[in-house]
């Protein structure tokens, strides 16, 4: 990771790990996922950020589309989130959303676990590593379809 992959949307990001506490410190842990995830959406909202919620992430092989994932949510168009509800983060949540960055223009990531303690990571993965080529682009696809 560059060291400006590591800084890039750095006052974003803060906001949001912010929120983060907040809806932490008010539920705490044993909730569902769902939960989290709608009072983690509230919340991001109530702070004037743009949330958009259950993002399908298309996967590409060789030129053909043949799944797609579901991140939980895109805040501010920039910043991909995914949202745990069990014990603690891993190394396989953290892979979850690498691929997503991967499979996507987007370059910034966040892993949320509303375990037994808060714990968050932040992942950056800038596009100049990407091989896009000529797949649709993910943002454009989110923009048209909202207009």
């Amino acid at each position: 990771m560059s060291q400006e992959g590591a800084l890039k949307h750095r006052d974003l990001t803060q906001r949001i790990i912010g929120v983060f506490f907040e809806v932490y410190n008010e539920l705490g842990h044993g909730f569902l996922e769902s939960v989290y995830e709608k009072s983690f959406h509230v919340a991001l909202s109530a702070s004037g950020l743009h949330v958009l919620t259950k993002i399908e992430v298309p996967v590409w092989f060789r030129g053909q589309k043949v799944g797609d994932f579901e991140a939980d949510m895109l805040v501010e168009h920039r910043v991909l989130i995914e949202l745990k509800a069990g014990r603690a983060l891993d190394t396989a949540h953290e892979a979850q959303l690498l691929n997503y960055l991967r499979a996507t223009e987007i370059e910034v990531g966040m892993l949320f676990g509303f375990g037994i303690k808060p714990e968050f990571r932040r992942l950056a993965y800038d596009n100049r590593r990407k091989q896009h080529g000529d797949k649709p682009k993910l943002l454009a696809n989110l923009l048209s379809a909202k207009s």
